[in-house]
């Protein structure tokens, strides 16, 4: 405890420039003598703070004394200005006062270290857009986004997975981005928490009532539980090939969803041994065809007879 106040200490000393001992322990909720024996412990450790006494006195530190016990380290500096998504910033609508937001954070700095952290923005920049897809349109966003910040409820309506709509009365609790794509996490009615994504979100319109959020609700933790539940719950279909050398490189460049699951060592033709999961076999069947000659099906063994029979129908059909 007593660390974490002197560090205190000097960060008010640094801020505010000089400081009574009365204005300390008001601020520190100390008593004036646990001030006096603080500034003592301060100075025996050479730092410099100076003394002034007279109506107009008080506690400072020595002129140009400068520390880092702000709480942050250069790494950490570094990390607060590391340059989020713009394109999730401009949809949250928070581009310009994340800006300001920075520059307040360089001018509080210290000198030796304004530079460095003005650097970063010129050193990483992220961008979570994919390359060619189109962005999402999320019809209710604005009136998403202050209904979770009021709590208040809402009436959406929401296409699911089928095509089909429906109505639901729900507590939206936060949004989480998946990449560029934006998620609703709202609590039901009978209390059960369900992930929706926003841009099937058709409609959205706030109530009148407000709803109770879950006690100790932690969004990032929820989400981390909720997309491990999800990865476990997908089916999967394993299929071993062996790729050739100029196949190797594009295997999980395709726009199709394919995991590589092992890789082996080449063999005596210089082709690669690879386990690959798919959602489905229709998926590994359109995903292996589009590599010609260049991927070979070694197990399941009837995938081989069934990719052929598509080959064909597809040579039969533009014939």
């Amino acid at each position: 405890m007593r660390g974490d106040r002197l560090v205190s200490i000097l960060i008010l000393l640094q801020a505010n420039g000089q400081m009574t001992a009365k204005e300390l322990a008001e601020r520190l909720e100390v008593s004036e003598r646990t001030i006096y024996r603080d500034m003592d412990a301060l100075s025996g450790t050479g730092i410099p703070v100076v003394a002034e006494r007279g109506k107009n006195g008080g506690w400072s530190l020595l002129e140009d004394y400068q520390t880092d016990l702000t709480g942050l380290k250069e790494s950490e500096i570094r990390t607060l200005f590391v340059s989020p998504s713009s394109q999730l910033l401009d949809d949250l609508g928070l581009t310009r006062t994340s800006e300001e937001a920075r520059n307040k954070l360089i001018a509080a700095l210290p000198s030796i270290y304004r530079e460095n952290a003005k650097d970063v923005w010129n050193r990483i920049h992220i961008d979570t857009s994919s390359w060619r897809k189109q962005k999402e349109k999320i019809a209710s966003f604005e009136v998403i986004k202050e209904a979770i910040w009021k709590e208040q409820k809402l009436r959406i309506t929401y296409q699911r997975a089928d095509g089909k709509t429906d109505d639901r009365i729900v507590g939206p609790l936060g949004l989480v981005a998946k990449g560029d794509l934006w998620y609703l996490v709202a609590s039901k009615e009978n209390g059960d928490i369900r992930n929706y994504k926003a841009s099937r979100i058709l409609s959205a319109d706030s109530l009148a009532g407000t709803f109770v959020r879950p006690q100790g609700f932690d969004l990032a933790q929820y989400w981390t539980s909720s997309t491990q539940s999800f990865i476990k719950r997908l089916p999967s279909y394993e299929v071993k090939v062996e790729v050739s050398p100029l196949a190797l490189s594009r295997l999980t460049f395709t726009g199709r969803f394919a995991r590589v699951l092992e890789m082996g060592d080449r063999n005596k033709e210089n082709w690669t041994p690879v386990t690959l999961s798919f959602d489905t076999e229709d998926e590994a069947k359109g995903y292996i065809l589009g590599f010609a000659d260049q991927v070979r099906v070694i197990e399941p063994k009837n995938l081989r007879q069934k990719i052929l029979e598509m080959a064909e129908a597809a040579v039969a059909f533009h014939r």
